[in-house]
């Protein structure tokens, strides 16, 4: 899995870095066969929203997995970095066992077909 982390208005120190890439490689998991093809691309912001005051950051991540052509977006605001980094995850996890849920239902709906379809030829 390579990544890669932008930042905007910000400037990302080593701990910060090495936090936001521990939170990205929890995502491996649900591409260990074609690890090598999942490229992560995360931008940290420190922005200003318009009926929001004070420093709001925010996290968002691109994965895109060549092998297989899936595509992820999740994006996440809060007040604090790290918390901004931690819920960015978790919609990124949520969206990867979505899409692995829908693959291994596509499999079991192509094999219970196929099994009704020999059930009644027989």
């Amino acid at each position: 899995m390579k990544i890669t982390i932008k930042t905007t208005n910000l400037d990302i120190t080593p701990a910060i870095q090495e936090y936001t890439e521990k939170r990205a490689k929890i995502l491996e998991k649900f591409f260990r066969v074609n690890s090598d093809t999942a490229l992560v691309a995360i931008e940290l912001a420190l922005t200003t929203a318009h009926h929001k005051s004070g420093e709001i950051f925010r996290a968002e991540l691109n994965l895109s997995n060549t092998a297989t052509g899936e595509q992820l977006y999740a994006e996440a605001e809060a007040k604090d970095l790290y918390t901004a980094i931690d819920d960015m995850k978790d919609k990124a996890e949520r969206e990867c066992l979505s899409l692995k849920n829908k693959r291994v239902g596509m499999v079991k709906r192509g094999a219970a077909r196929l099994k009704k379809m020999l059930r009644y030829r027989g």
